[in-house]
């Protein structure tokens, strides 16, 4: 097949090559084509090459990339996504398949009139992997391989042959989901990052410097635990409302850690070994380090992952204090940026937002 990936970051890279060692015809859409030299790598925790194949190239010409593309692959922040989306939609044929890695984000919407144009969308609940740039252009580090991948299509009938195209890519079985929403729902970054980040920078504002800054994930903490789990429960009560909806893969990270206790939570996140050594998002100045409200942690998760989830939990006339107190101490510190908003879709209630689901 001809597959196009939009993006050479860390997952962008990481997908490219897993494509190419199937031997389809890859092409990359990034900004700066010139870098990517042949061959693209994956390599292991210890540097060591897993996998290495050429691609059939880069470019930044969307003409090039997307008019004979039969699979696309998003791989950019959910802030991109709509210009994504506006990029790729000349080109949409009937029938192409549009993949957002991951379908968080609200890309869904983003990419409503590519489906009205006849494209199928589909999206992954996590991404294969943690993955990390080594250079860019070149190679990539990737680590805690999971065991099985999630996917969830627009038009639902299309789900289980784009997850059996998954499974192939990847080598590893993929479980066609029941509904897309187990993908919109998931209680993944945008509460785990956004928990994290509200008590570890709590009494933060403009002029604060502190002396360190912990690591993300190995020096979590219990208070953080406590902060997602309640938020975790509010995910679980969206669910709750949604009635008619097949949700059962949208599970607890109560079940997903193996915990019930913020001591359990604590012990379980800060003992991953493949998120030892992760830096929490900040920028060193004079004086020490302040948090890095640039960084796709804040920019991202907040405003395209918390925002979405509180949209929809209005929607449903669900209470969630937590996530709510969550958002606006964001949006306290935070300068004015882009956010996700339903009725930038013509998106007013309930109904509005369960028809694109429909399909």
């Amino acid at each position: 097949m001809n597959i196009t990936i939009v993006g050479g970051g860390n997952i962008g890279t990481q997908f490219a090559v897993h494509c190419a060692r199937k031997q389809h015809h890859v092409t990359i859409y990034a900004s700066k084509p010139e870098c990517f030299k042949q061959p693209l790598s994956i390599v292991n925790e210890n540097g060591t090459n897993i996998c290495a194949c050429e691609i059939d190239g880069a470019t930044n010409n969307p003409e090039k990339a997307f008019q004979k593309a039969d699979i696309i692959f998003v791989t950019v922040p959910a802030f991109a996504m709509k210009k994504a989306a506006d990029t790729i939609y000349p080109y949409v044929k009937k029938e192409v398949k549009i993949g957002l890695i991951p379908g968080t984000g609200g890309g869904e919407w983003a990419f409503k009139r590519c489906m009205e144009k006849g494209a199928v969308l589909f999206g992954m609940q996590r991404v294969p992997s943690v993955a990390r740039l080594v250079k860019y252009g070149k190679s990539v580090r990737a680590t805690g391989y999971r065991k099985e991948l999630h996917v969830a299509a627009l038009p639902r009938h299309e789900t289980a042959g784009l997850s059996a195209f998954i499974s192939h890519i990847f080598d590893m079985p993929c479980i066609a989901l029941p509904h897309y929403l187990n993908l919109t729902l998931i209680p993944s970054n945008p509460i785990l990052h956004t928990a994290r980040l509200r008590t570890l920078f709590s009494d933060y504002q403009k002029g604060k410097v502190y002396d360190s800054i912990p690591l993300f994930y190995e020096e979590w903490t219990d208070e953080a635990s406590e902060l997602l789990l309640k938020c975790d429960d509010e995910v679980q009560n969206i669910c709750k409302a949604l009635t008619g909806c097949d949700l059962s893969y949208v599970k607890s990270l109560k079940l997903h850690y193996g915990g019930d206790t913020p001591k359990q939570i604590t012990q379980k996140i800060s003992g991953i070994q493949s998120f030892q050594g992760l830096k929490t998002p900040s920028l060193k100045i004079n004086g020490g380090y302040i948090p890095d409200l640039h960084s796709r942690y804040f920019t991202a998760d907040f405003s395209f992952g918390l925002e979405i989830l509180v949209q929809i939990a209005d929607f449903m006339e669900v209470n969630v204090p937590n996530m709510k107190e969550t958002l606006k101490w964001y949006h306290e510190i935070a300068a004015e940026h882009a956010r996700f908003d339903f009725h930038d879709f013509g998106v007013q209630n309930k109904q509005d937002f369960l028809e694109l689901y429909k399909r």
